[in-house]
């Protein structure tokens, strides 16, 4: 049911006049009347009525696209693409070109949230959301409700390096394959022979970082296993208490750079650490050479997305690349209808082992 501007008055326990007024922004109002009158709207989720007030179900000309962090590499290359790919073959005439605003949420669930009411209210033709989920009940239920009204408004929802969703709104579903990368670069390391390795994870919270997180923890089971079951030196070598090789923190250089030495202050005989993305891992190598070791020749450092600096890095940065570009692309283009959504509406984006100078056999003795 469509709930209107006399809704809005009652519930805010003003006239309809004031209603107006507060939104449109064109008469001074008490702030605390305003303050009840935009409660009361974001109660109702009240959507305002735009130019085109009698096409009700009408999308308007707006394109969302949602990221963490916007000068943040890994965010900056999918919006970067995604907006190049809404933009193509625009003709500029009425129709044809689209505004593809991007959202800068912090990190923010309560910011996600409002920038997906300002779109629902603005009659966005599409949305694109970036980057790990929230792992959090609450915020997950208050998502799956807000894009469900989107998407009967209307609104395409393309998700974008995000696991699927339940429910029926999202249109398409990109995800990136965190944990076979996290295990491919784990096993990469124990193939050289590694087995004592240092984690920097990222926030606790995010899809990502439990994926990558699971994917590296089950090489480890796995090598673990392996050493026992070969009973020669060295079996079951792998700690069991990863939870003390892991340290969590920012996707940052800093939480990066401070991990790092927490968990050579832990176990000083680490022979490697992986870190939770590039930046991270730039961070880490800065903490291991304040220390006076040598990369890789004292500890191998390696990271997760393979984003541009990666290879010009000193030592060059094993990594697992992620086709961020060609994702952003492809998000685009199913937001704006140009290519259908895969089958199912979830399409699995594979990560690639970028084995580089950084990682080496651990130094005997």
């Amino acid at each position: 049911m469509t709930v209107t501007l006399a809704d809005v008055a009652a519930r805010a326990r003003v006239s309809p006049a004031t209603v107006s007024r507060v939104l449109n922004g064109n008469y001074p109002v008490a702030a605390s009347t305003r303050e009840r009158v935009l409660r009361a709207v974001d109660d109702l989720d009240y959507v305002l009525n735009g130019p085109a007030s009698s096409l009700a179900a009408a999308t308007s000309d707006l394109v969302g696209i949602l990221v963490n962090d916007i000068a943040d590499p890994f965010f900056g290359i999918m919006a970067g693409a995604a907006q190049t790919a809404i933009g193509e073959g625009a003709s500029g005439r009425a129709g044809g070109e689209k505004l593809a605003v991007v959202c800068n949420t912090g990190g923010s669930p309560e910011r996600e949230l409002t920038y997906l009411t300002l779109l629902q209210r603005q009659r966005a033709a599409a949305v694109v959301l970036t980057g790990g989920a929230l792992e959090d009940p609450d915020h997950i239920t208050a998502m799956a409700a807000k894009l469900g009204k989107l998407a009967d408004a209307g609104t395409t929802i393309v998700l974008c390096g995000r696991p699927p969703v339940s429910g029926g709104a999202v249109t398409a579903t990109l995800a990136f394959d965190n944990r076979g990368g996290g295990r491919r670069l784990a096993e990469h390391l124990i193939s050289l022979g590694h087995r004592r390795i240092g984690y920097v994870a990222g926030p606790g919270e995010r899809t990502t970082t439990r994926h990558r997180l699971e994917g590296h923890r089950a090489a480890l089971e796995a090598a673990r296993a392996a050493d026992a079951a070969g009973g020669g030196p060295g079996a079951g070598s792998v700690p069991e208490d990863q939870d003390r090789l892991t340290v969590h923190g920012l996707y940052d250089r800093r939480s990066g750079y401070d991990a790092a030495l927490e968990l050579l202050r832990r176990d000083p005989g680490l022979t490697a650490i992986v870190a939770a993305n590039d930046t991270v891992a730039l961070g880490a190598c800065a903490a291991v050479r304040d220390l006076g070791l040598r990369i890789p020749e004292d500890v191998s450092v390696a990271g997760f997305d393979d984003l541009p600096f990666s290879v010009d890095a000193v030592p060059a940065l094993t990594t697992v690349r992620l086709p961020l570009y060609e994702a952003g692309v492809r998000a685009g283009r199913l937001a704006m209808g140009k290519e259908a959504p895969p089958p199912g509406g979830i399409a699995t984006i594979g990560a690639e082992l970028m084995a580089r100078a950084s990682t080496a056999p651990p130094r005997k003795g």
